[in-house]
């Protein structure tokens, strides 16, 4: 017999709703005449959550005698007051789950009723899909499974998934940073279970960036805005991602690897359900990835980190939890040698580069985060967390190169190698010992009232911040025999940098903010607003941010949802920010500016959702657009992941963009999506207006997934971004010389898959692999069209004294193969 489970499922649903309908109308005489026998009326209330015990909103629970009606909260709460029957009949439905019957019986004058909903879900053999939830806010819900086939050279990180959102762009496949609406990448917020993380200072390279501190592996649930996000989230003007780590209530195990690294996951609860711990060790090593790059040596990059996720129920309402991470990243660098071709269809430029010395580099640190929870009351939760960060950070390197810069000639489509000329040779030493240490203590409150239909939120929090910096570098160039700057009599560096700071501050911090919901005869009406004040003993100055959201969804036509928002956002300042250049007599010294302010955004943003039908699948179609009006700009330059601010507020400008993103079931049982986002973003500075660092004029990406028809345990994932160059200019010419735009970045990978299923496959039947759930064996290619992206520059001068900009391109295409074993 042919089993259809769609068919299925609708029968089971036509039968239960039957009977409810033959209880409601036989039985409703004797239910009516019996109605008052426990007084006027009875109080009924619970939770109702989906499959993995998470919360869910705006559910209906409707009673069919009475016709009464209420929508769950934020908490998947419910309470709702009906006539005293002697048998309710309720009636739970929500967009993308299965609705659900309960028939109780009238007891007492209060009910507590917990119901779970299943997703509402179409199988196709192995694979599933769920409907779309809808969305009142800016914040975005991901699907972390979407990352474990991700082809990725940065190792499976989720913000590899994110540049193929719309409005978030990535110029470097090395790197986790990324940018957002024509911010920088210290503009982006990222939470885990509530504590903001905080990333290494001194990194300037991809090639010595290691893991993001966000482990897949371990996450429940992804939030992430890409603007117009509540008071709740932190002072940063553009984005917020928002992690929650798992609590599992079973055993569960998982192991990865590949030729870039590995990882082992391991989970588990106590038989009472009132302890629960994850442990996750990651290792990734970038040896492999580095040998497609440009310039040839030995690189020797390892990264360790280990976090630790354990929580224990003191009692049904106080729950005591610790999160904690420890992480080192080594990389250690002897180049030999390089060789990069440039030019145009009339001459071609070569440049070659011999290397002595080495780069010794090592980022250690470790964090640690404590916190109480207390549900006073199903109205009332408490949180009491203290978190403590550090890091130590070394960077030290002596590299002396030698370079030649030829030019050769294009003849009938062929280089004429005969004519070729020597247009620039020269030698240059590149010194650093630089060291930095961190380290943030930080103590805060939150809670949350639910006095439907409002929800309160607040929090206070105080933070010590103490950072010790000492920066030693220069480096000397000499061209045609001759040191650059030129001088008679000295010797002169390009760049001499010498500074010693240390800076202990305090911050306090403080939010409210209140979410009210009612569904009228125009449909589902969302208002929220906030106020955050944030303090820093430093600058001895106050931000006020006032931030707004409403979400609409219509009565007359449910497949579309509204949303506005907006506010005053701040970048409050950390500590690179700070750090202003003055130069004397040739040696540039770094003096912390105890005056700059924080740059401050007015944001306004306008959003829809369409929900539809295509193919017979469903789709969303996304659509927003932005205005951002800057104040108190921090000029900056960047160089690959490096930022380098300026140190002063002179300037101001705006960001405008659309983005627009089609979501849905490309191909049957999959999620994959397209985004495009366009964005005009300037600064004045100085009187001359030019491109911001990161403005990106138009962005294109995409994530797709398919699989065999016939076989869906073969799989193929895709991961396309074709993004606008950034700006770039001499560096020693002032800002209004970046006007030059790097080429397009363009990337394709592409991951093939093949997945085992224990009980399933012969090969996991054996004894030996009776514990195994599922493999999936995988073969990714990276860089699949091979194209050589750009994202800095290295300057050299010619016998000319003209100077030369050669690129420094990311990596070609490479194959990586792994494996992964869910326990």
């Amino acid at each position: 017999m042919h089993f259809n489970p769609r068919m299925n499922n609708l029968k089971r649903k036509s039968i239960i709703y039957l009977i409810c309908l033959l209880l409601q109308g036989c039985g409703s005489g004797l239910l009516f005449a019996q109605s008052y026998v426990h007084g006027n009326t009875v109080t009924l209330s619970g939770f109702v959550m989906d499959s993995q015990k998470r919360a869910l909103e705006l559910v209906n629970v409707y009673e069919q005698n009475s016709h009464y009606g209420i929508s769950t909260d934020e908490n998947g709460y419910y309470e709702i007051e009906l006539p005293a029957l002697d048998t309710l009949i309720l009636r739970f439905s929500c967009l993308s789950y299965q609705t659900a019957y309960r028939i109780v019986p009238v007891e007492m004058n209060r009910i507590s009723l917990n119901v779970v909903l299943q997703n509402s879900s179409q199988k196709l053999q192995d694979v599933s899909v769920s409907a779309q939830r809808r969305q009142l806010n800016s914040l975005q819900h991901i699907d972390a499974d979407d990352i474990r086939l991700l082809p990725d050279p940065s190792g499976g990180s989720i913000e590899a998934l994110l540049v193929t959102f719309a409005g978030v762009s990535s110029n470097n496949e090395m790197s986790t940073q990324y940018s957002v609406r024509g911010g920088n990448y210290d503009e982006n917020l990222v939470y885990v279970n509530g504590i903001e993380i905080y990333r290494p200072l001194l990194i300037r390279s991809g090639q010595q960036e290691g893991l993001s501190f966000v482990n897949p592996q371990m996450t429940s649930s992804v939030v992430f805005s890409a603007g117009g996000f509540g008071a709740e989230y932190g002072d940063k003007m553009s984005s917020v991602l928002d992690i929650q780590y798992k609590q599992p209530e079973n055993f569960e195990a998982s192991f990865h690897a590949s030729l870039l690294g590995a990882n082992i996951f391991v989970g588990d609860a106590s038989k009472d359900g009132r302890f629960s711990q994850i442990h996750g060790l990651r290792y990734k090593t970038n040896t492999y990835l580095l040998g497609s790059l440009q310039t040839k040596g030995e690189y020797q990059s390892n990264y360790f980190d280990y976090q630790t996720f354990l929580s224990y129920r003191l009692h049904d309402k106080w729950e005591l939890s610790f999160l904690g991470n420890l992480s080192q990243n080594s990389y250690a660098f002897q180049p030999e040698s390089r060789e990069t071709e440039m030019g145009s269809f009339q001459s071609k430029y070569s440049f070659k580069v011999y290397f002595d010395g080495q780069e010794q580099d090592v980022f250690r640190t470790a964090f640690g985060a404590l916190s109480l929870h207390h549900q006073a009351n199903k109205h009332l939760n408490l949180r009491l967390q203290a978190s403590a960060f550090r890091t130590d950070e070394q960077e030290n390197y002596d590299i002396t190169g030698q370079y030649w810069l030829s030019q050769t000639p294009i003849n009938d489509n062929k280089a004429d190698t005969a004519n070729a000329n020597l247009i620039g040779v020269g030698t240059y030493h590149e010194h650093a010992r630089n060291q930095l240490n961190a380290s943030v203590i930080n103590l805060q409150h939150s809670g949350q009232w639910n006095l439907q239909p409002h929800q309160l939120q607040w929090g206070l929090a105080y933070q010590i911040e103490k950072i010790d910096d000492r920066l030693r570098e220069w480096e000397m160039r000499d061209s045609s025999g001759y040191s650059l700057p030129f001088s008679d009599s000295e010797i002169n560096f390009v760049e001499n940098l010498r500074a010693e700071s240390q800076m202990l501050s305090y911050r306090v911090t403080a939010y409210l903010q209140d979410t009210w919901k009612t569904r009228t005869d125009w449909g589902l009406l969302s208002l929220s607003g906030g106020l955050r004040a944030n303090y820093w003993s430093y600058n001895r100055e106050w931000l006020f941010s006032p931030r707004f959201n409403i979400g609409f969804i219509p009565a007359w036509e449910k497949d579309f949802s509204f949303r506005l928002a907006g506010g005053i956002y701040y970048q409050a300042p950390f500590y690179k920010e700070l750090r202003d250049t003055v130069v004397h007599q040739g040696l540039s010294t770094v003096v912390l500016n105890s005056q700059i302010k924080a740059p401050k955004s007015t944001q306004i943003l306008l959003g829809m959702d369409y929900h539809f039908l295509l193919w017979d699948r469903p789709f969303k179609l996304t659509a927003e657009a932005y205005y951002k009006d800057l104040r108190n700009i921090i000029p900056y330059t960047v160089d690959n992941v490096r930022i380098r601010y300026e140190g002063i507020n002179n300037g101001y400008g705006h960001t405008a963009g659309c983005d627009v993103k089609l979501f849905g079931e490309f191909v049957p049982g999959t999620d994959s999506w397209i985004s495009l986002s366009l964005m005009d973003s300037k600064e004045t500075i100085d009187d001359y207006s030019i491109p911001r660092p990161n403005e990106q004029r138009y962005n294109i990406s995409m994530f797709f997934r398919d699989y065999l028809p016939n076989n869906p345990k073969y799989s193929m994932t895709l991961k396309f971004v074709w993004a606008d160059g950034l700006c770039f200019g001499p560096p020693s010419m002032d800002k209004s010389y970046a006007v030059n735009r790097m080429k397009a970045y363009r990337r394709v990978d592409i991951g093939l898959s093949r997945r085992l299923v224990g009980g399933e496959d012969k090969i996991l039947k054996l004894p030996v692999f009776q514990h195994i759930e599922n493999v999936w064996l995988s073969l990714d290619c990276f860089n699949l069209l091979g194209i050589k992206n750009t994202n800095s520059y290295y300057w050299v001068r010619d016998i000319s004294n003209r100077e030369w900009a050669v690129p420094n391109y990311l990596t070609g295409r490479q194959l990586n193969l792994s494996i992964s074993v869910d326990f």
